[in-house]
């Protein structure tokens, strides 16, 4: 067992997802924080309400929302797509996946995002506090390795750590034509095409989608990213 502690208290265990148990790059880091800690995070946790009253988070988002889930979020796709097919037309849409997501949130962005949601300064402090200064070092077997800063990313396994990525990714709709919809890091964007033009709309939206990522420090993964094309024509 690999385990990572962060300001040598709070550890992070890494959690194999599958494949090659031998490859870093299949395990999840999901960290274990206190119950003092976990507390505060709850508290911290109000701002959800604040953003429900204020509508500010995007109704295309179904994850970590109460009433919301993955399966509401795959009927409103099959919804759409079933709809377009019952009138003969086209959709096209691609699925993307971004690597590391929740590792990669520069937390001066984070922050600066959460300042705008109209959320109270004192909670940006506080989160301010949680996320900054932090450390951690890893431990195989017996043996550690040296602390290193964590200038990035949201706590995987906390209580804050999912609100804090959907105040994130929050902004990626906008200027798009095209549908997106998104559960936590994992999104799906697609059009109805019934003429050249759509193509081109989908197209430039794709490639806004890319600069949002380059803008945001997201990384996409091409290995499981699928263009899809769904359509009666043979």
């Amino acid at each position: 067992m690999v385990l990572c502690q962060v300001n040598g208290r709070q550890p992070v265990i890494p959690i194999h997802k599958g494949g090659d148990p031998s490859l870093v790059t299949n395990y999840r880091p999901v960290t274990l924080t206190s119950v003092v800690c976990k507390q505060m995070e709850h508290v911290i946790a109000y701002l959800r309400q604040v953003w429900d009253k204020n509508d500010w988070l995007y109704d295309g988002q179904h994850g970590f929302r109460p009433e919301y889930s993955c399966e509401s979020q795959i009927i409103m796709v099959c919804q759409d797509t079933a709809d377009s097919l019952d009138n003969r037309d086209r959709i096209d849409a691609t699925i993307v996946d971004f690597s590391k997501a929740f590792d990669l949130v520069p937390h001066g962005r984070l922050l600066a995002k959460i300042a705008n949601s109209g959320v109270d300064s004192r909670v940006v402090v506080r989160i301010w506090e949680f996320l900054v200064g932090r450390t951690q070092r890893v431990r195989v077997e017996r043996q550690l390795s040296q602390e290193v800063r964590v200038t990035s990313g949201v706590l995987q396994g906390s209580v804050l750590g999912p609100l804090l990525f959907l105040a994130y990714v929050n902004d990626i709709w906008r200027n798009m034509a095209s549908t997106i919809r998104l559960f936590a890091e994992y999104c799906i964007i697609y059009r109805k095409i019934t003429k050249n033009e759509d193509t081109e709309i989908l197209q430039k939206d794709l490639d806004r989608l890319g600069e949002w990522a380059v803008v945001n420090a997201m990384r996409i993964n091409p290995s499981k990213s699928k263009a899809v094309c769904f359509t009666r024509a043979r």
